[in-house]
């Protein structure tokens, strides 16, 4: 369930201008209607946007939803275009879109400033906080609000084979790539933006919300470019657009993935498997930690459901995103947990994988991905801004204009 890999390789487009009084149902002002009512008062009609590969279970968490609240009717089908589209698909049509349905935090506040989606209301407010991490809960928060239901945090790591690497040997990025092979794509800016933090540089300020904050076009950021250029000669380094096929093949020793591919990772090394948090990188003459974006996936709440089904839609949302659901989520896909208990339980706390995301959660080793609504000109902007510093077509006398204007262009209110 590659999210944000989608997110950063297909060209992303704004939102459809929609007048939110034409759309049928209107779009309801108050706040997202708590599911803190008894089950008996929850009734109505629901549809419900996964990703086409967790349809299956999520067949089964509905449910268990109904054993609880079995006045409500849930419509479950696949995202039209994936959750990694859901602002674009919401956004043709709100009064046509699902009541509840899944979405990276990166987008909330284009949905949010576009009327798409409504702050949760106290009581769902309290429970998100008092059962999910930190990071989680930042994470689907927007100028201090908070509009969706976290459920999964994401963060690449390594994956290797350690027949042939072992786990000093990927503690450094000069000695892994001078012992294995690592098969990355740099045409993916979700993969190697983040060197941008590791030399030092923000993404819209500290908090993530500053649209004058971001401090790329420095000489952080040049020697974050000068890095990737670098790369294209170390032997170590294997450009691919299929990083699974080279490690199969045994041409490549280890690559950067997500949680969304542990159980092909675990088929393919077998016995070999091993994972561990990102390396540390020489950048600017200084061994710095290797950072990578943070995503947390949630479930937010359309704006633009009938005021009848306001209740049972809050209802879903916060029932598919409870320590129950989360722990068939992450059975079923190997999604890492938000919830506080479930990552804490032995079955989630003793799996290698979630304890290196886990780690890679934590301040310095990933940013959080922001909530701005420019983050869909940030990802068309970064592409080739990483890439064209990677493969040579971007020169190094380039590196300061080039940073200016991407700066620049992801600066400008929309």
């Amino acid at each position: 369930m590659k999210l944000w890999k989608k997110v950063a390789v297909v060209g992303t487009t704004l939102l459809a201008t929609v007048a939110l009084a034409a759309c049928s149902g209107g779009s309801n002002s108050s706040n997202t209607a708590s599911s803190k009512s008894s089950a008996d008062t929850v009734k109505g009609s629901v549809s419900l946007w996964v990703d086409t590969t967790q349809v299956p279970f999520y067949k089964t968490i509905v449910k268990n939803f109904n054993k609880k609240y079995p006045d409500v009717k849930v419509k479950l089908t696949q995202s039209p275009n994936g959750s990694a589209n859901a602002k674009t698909d919401v956004g043709k049509d709100p009064a046509k879109a699902a009541d509840v349905f899944e979405v990276p935090n990166d987008q909330l506040g284009q949905l949010a400033e576009s009327g798409y989606i409504n702050p949760l209301s106290p009581d769902a407010v309290k429970t998100v906080k008092a059962n999910n991490t930190e990071v989680s809960v930042t994470g689907v928060t927007w100028k201090d609000k908070m509009y969706a239901f976290p459920f999964a945090e994401q963060a690449q790591t390594i994956y290797y084979n350690k027949s042939k690497l072992t786990a000093e040997d990927v503690k450094s990025w000069d000695t892994l790539t001078s012992k294995g092979v690592l098969a990355t794509d740099f045409s993916n800016s979700y993969n190697f933006y983040p060197i941008m933090f590791s030399a030092g540089t923000e993404l819209f300020g500290k908090d993530g919300e500053t649209l004058k904050g971001t401090t790329a076009n420095t000489e952080q950021g040049v020697n974050a470019l000068k890095w990737l250029a670098a790369q294209k000669n170390n032997k170590g380094v294997m450009q691919t657009s299929n990083a699974l096929n080279q490690l199969k093949s045994g041409h490549a020793q280890a690559i950067l993935d997500g949680p969304w591919d542990a159980a092909n990772l675990k088929k393919i090394l077998g016995d070999n498997f091993a994972v561990a948090p990102y390396p540390t990188v020489k950048i600017g003459g200084e061994e710095k930690q290797m950072q990578a974006f943070l995503g947390i996936e949630a479930f937010a709440v359309n704006s633009h459901t009938d005021a009848k089904n306001q209740k049972a839609a809050a209802a879903l949302a916060e029932f598919i995103t409870n320590k129950e659901s989360q722990l068939i989520v992450y059975e079923e896909s190997g999604q890492i947990p938000t919830d506080k208990a479930t990552q804490a339980s032995e079955k989630v706390a003793s799996d290698p994988v979630a304890k290196a995301v886990m780690v890679m959660s934590k301040p310095g080793y990933s940013t959080l991905m922001p909530k701005m609504p420019q983050m869909a000109t940030f990802w068309d902007a970064a592409t080739p801004l990483i890439n064209g510093a990677y493969n040579g077509s971007l020169k190094e006398s380039q590196y300061t204009a080039k940073l200016d204007a991407f700066v620049t262009r992801i600066s400008k209110a929309n």
